[in-house]
């Protein structure tokens, strides 16, 4: 499975940043997530680890594999025959706006059978979050 949604949010690229990269305050502005819990200290970066609680889904413990500052960065999650990786892109749009773009994407022999499990949810989960940075972006001065 793989579900690629944008949307352009009227905001100042670093202000859409500074709200994406706090992970830890996602659950404050997107109703995909129950918990957010950083397990090591400093600035979100290549190697970070963060356990997050999902509505209808066991804790899962994400690992940041590629970080571009106030551009972009993704995470894996494995499990038993699946591996999950989620990317979050921010690029330059027309009159100060930032086109952001979430993507996840599943691999792994048993993805076909979770995927059909899942993708449901897992896409209105993807469409809740960019829709609680957009929201939360707009609204706030970070």
């Amino acid at each position: 499975m793989r579900y690629t949604v944008s949307a352009d949010i009227a905001a100042p690229a670093e202000r859409v940043w500074a709200v994406l990269s706090d992970v830890e305050r996602m659950p404050a502005w997107t109703s995909s997530m129950t918990s957010v819990e950083r397990l090591d200290p400093g600035p979100l970066r290549v190697g970070s680890s963060v356990r997050i609680k999902q509505p209808k889904f066991p804790a899962v413990i994400w690992r940041v594999t590629e970080l571009t500052p106030a551009r972009s960065f993704a995470w894996v999650a494995s499990g038993p025959g699946t591996t999950t990786t989620a990317e979050h892109a921010l690029a330059p749009a027309a009159d100060g706006r930032v086109t952001a773009t979430l993507t996840i994407r599943q691999s792994g022999f048993l993805a076909p059978v979770f995927g059909l499990l899942t993708s449901a949810i897992t896409r209105r989960y993807v469409d809740t979050e960019l829709q609680g940075l957009k929201s939360r972006a707009e609204a706030v001065a970070v």
